[in-house]
């Protein structure tokens, strides 16, 4: 399962890779500008096209499904050293900054959360628990 849809996702890198240097170069830039995000849209609309329309067999859209998932953490994570390491070279005010912004998410995970509705599976779980015997768990 795992072998099928690496064709698909060697294609749009192939072509995300050469439209971020294509864009590079349109705007003065020796370098692969948003190449990586490029092929991720392009694997998302094409694999959702021929899902749509049939023409993927289900061993391949199982497949495109993992490498799809495989590959979205691989690019963030790829991004995020690459932020860290420019940060720690910029010095200590973009280090900051960055920690702020972590700090400020930590905070905020309350409040957003409360923002949210309950879900069913909460609703269910607390009316277990006050049918319970006390005492037992």
């Amino acid at each position: 399962m795992v072998i099928y849809g690496v064709a698909l996702m060697g294609g749009c890198m192939i072509v995300g890779t050469f439209l971020g240097y294509l864009l590079g170069n349109l705007v003065g830039i020796n370098a692969n500008v948003g190449g990586v995000g490029i092929a991720m849209v392009l694997l998302v609309i094409v694999s959702r096209k021929l899902m749509d329309k049939d023409q993927l067999s289900k061993l391949a859209q199982d497949g495109i499904l993992f490498w799809s998932a495989m590959y979205i953490p691989i690019v963030v994570a790829m991004a995020a050293r690459q932020n860290v390491v420019a940060a720690v070279n910029a010095g200590a005010l973009a280090f900051i900054a960055g920690l702020g912004a972590v700090f400020a998410g930590f905070l905020l995970i309350r409040p957003i959360t409360a923002l949210s509705p309950k879900s069913t599976l909460d609703e269910d779980d607390n009316a277990a628990e006050a049918k319970a015997p006390k005492g037992a768990k």
